[in-house]
């Protein structure tokens, strides 16, 4: 063989070498970095769980833990209902709200005086159901803090007028203001002897946010159209284009002579 042909051979054979260290060394950064693919997708995965974990015991704002405590005095199946007036009032009302729905605080502007007026005269019961409908819609957690708060006041015996200066400085729908248990607090200063340490820890405390939630459940399962949602004796009434607080009166004056 001559000396040209065995240096051509010997040539082919170190490229072929060459090139078998290539694919080595290319399979050998392939397997690297299937591997570093592998541990940075499990740090990724452990990292989600982690934040989680860490998150799935932080209440949202809307959600509520802990067990439920009925403000005191509270009535009817799972104590869901605030009374005011007589018990053996021969007339019952029965008023579904939500502290940031407009239309309910357009009801209490029109009923108000009225309502105040039978209950204290003997001749009617109200019974007052708190849902956190907007908040559901709009989102936030004002209707849930405004109804805490006031079942608070239910247990210092102030939810009548309590319930009224909520939904006298009622703020825009889509201001979620109630949210603020210090904006909620300062208005219970507008209530003679309510602000008191007492009523501050249970409003901060969100001593009945669990009872609210189960309120609002009772107004789903109830099949109500909206709040407000009012009863008269088991009627709903609000629905009744043709009534006005002096029919109601009238209606509960009748009730009560017969």
């Amino acid at each position: 063989m001559s000396e040209k042909n065995r240096e051509g051979k010997r040539t082919a054979r170190e490229r072929l070498a060459v090139e078998r260290e290539k694919q080595k060394a290319g399979e050998r950064r392939r397997r690297t970095l299937i591997v570093t693919a592998s541990v940075v997708c499990v740090l990724g995965l452990a990292a989600v769980i982690g934040v989680v974990a860490a998150n799935a015991g932080k209440d949202d704002g809307r959600d509520s833990a802990g067990p439920v405590v009925a403000p005191s005095g509270a009535q009817g199946k799972d104590a869901l209902a605030i009374p005011v007036g007589p018990d053996d009032a021969k007339a019952t009302l029965t008023v579904w709200e939500d502290f940031r729905c407009p239309a309910c605080k357009g009801f209490e502007n029109n009923y108000r005086s009225t309502v105040h007026e039978l209950t204290e005269a003997g001749k009617l019961k109200a019974e007052y159901h708190l849902a956190t409908l907007i908040d559901g819609n709009m989102g936030g957690t004002g209707s849930r803090n405004a109804a805490n708060a006031a079942a608070c006041a239910q247990d210092a015996g102030k939810f009548p007028a309590y319930h009224d200066v909520l939904f006298r400085n009622q703020p825009p729908e889509t201001d979620d203001a109630y949210a603020d248990n210090s904006a909620l607090i300062k208005l219970a200063g507008k209530v003679d002897g309510l602000d008191t340490p007492a009523f501050r820890t249970c409003v901060e405390d969100g001593k009945h946010n669990s009872w609210v939630v189960k309120s609002n459940e009772a107004f789903q399962k109830g099949g109500f159209g909206g709040t407000p949602t009012v009863l008269f004796n088991g009627k709903n009434i609000y629905a009744d284009q043709s009534m006005t607080p002096a029919k109601l009166k009238k209606m509960v004056e009748e009730a009560d002579q017969g």
